[in-house]
């Protein structure tokens, strides 16, 4: 199935949207819905956060890319409630 991540391309910085947990690893933000992950980029960038993009990804694809790299990750289901952080983290 279809999922969503928030990529950047900006020359600093380019990459998948990920936060740091409390343990200080990198947790990487895929969502189910398409608009769930649009607005989120749009709350990202009225944080000053460069312009994101929304990508489709493979649910298999990128579960198996977190699994090889030993990246966390979770789901953002259409009843999550999720708030920028101030300051993020592209991996």
């Amino acid at each position: 199935s279809k999922m969503y991540i928030l990529v950047t391309s900006t020359d600093e910085e380019e990459g998948a949207f990920s936060v740091n947990d409390e343990d200080g690893n990198k947790v990487l933000y895929i969502f189910q819905e398409e608009d769930d992950a649009t607005r989120y980029g749009m709350m990202l960038e009225d944080e000053d956060y460069p312009d994101m993009s929304v990508l489709e990804i493979d649910e298999d694809i990128i579960m198996q890319v977190c699994e090889i790299n030993d990246y966390k990750y979770t789901v953002i289901t259409p009843n999550d409630i999720i708030i920028p952080p101030k300051q993020g983290t592209f991996t």
